[in-house]
């Protein structure tokens, strides 16, 4: 039960993580995880090259460390195709994060949602494991009847998590 439970959690985490890097229209340094810099031949994240911060609601201002890199974030930064151009002005990296329209703020509602359902179906997997183990166990009728209501309780705790997790995205993209 332990080990279903905690898979459960992994996979809100996941969902979680994934529901961080959909812009809202503010600027949030999360919205540069997994950019990696080629920095001296290797790639590294931005966040170990430099300073990110929120000056302004919609900017966000980069202070690489070393500043002969500049030019090497700047490029990661249009490579990795975020929607936001970035102006360089020889010693921080300035990003301003453009108003959403309404069209794009319904296109990603639409791809929370995507999210959420593939959290649920990741939820679901991990029942059915759970529930196949438990029938291998060859327990008896009214133990294993016990086991598999415990884990669709479980399964039903984390779908309502999930939903909530769905709503306060659509209400922070819908209501800016």
């Amino acid at each position: 039960m332990n080990d279903v439970e905690e898979k459960m959690q992994k996979a809100i985490s996941l969902l979680e993580s994934k529901l961080l890097n959909i812009r809202a229209g503010r600027a949030n340094p999360s919205m540069l995880n997994g950019i990696m810099v080629s920095y001296y031949g290797s790639l590294t994240p931005i966040q170990s090259l430099a300073n990110i911060s929120v000056p302004e609601a919609r900017e966000l201002l980069i202070k690489p460390f070393d500043r002969t890199c500049l030019k090497d974030i700047e490029r990661a930064i249009n490579e990795a195709n975020i929607g936001i151009s970035p102006v360089n002005n020889g010693e921080v990296i300035i990003l301003t994060v453009p108003e959403l329209t309404m069209d794009k703020r319904k296109d990603y509602v639409k791809d929370a949602r995507v999210l959420g359902e593939e959290c649920k179906v990741s939820l679901r997997n991990i029942r059915q494991e759970a529930n196949n183990s438990i029938k291998k166990l060859e327990l008896p009728l009214d133990e294993e009847k016990l086991e598999l209501e415990d884990i669709q309780e479980l399964i039903n705790k984390y779908n309502k998590i999930v939903d909530e997790h769905m709503k306060e995205k659509e209400q922070e993209l819908l209501n800016l």
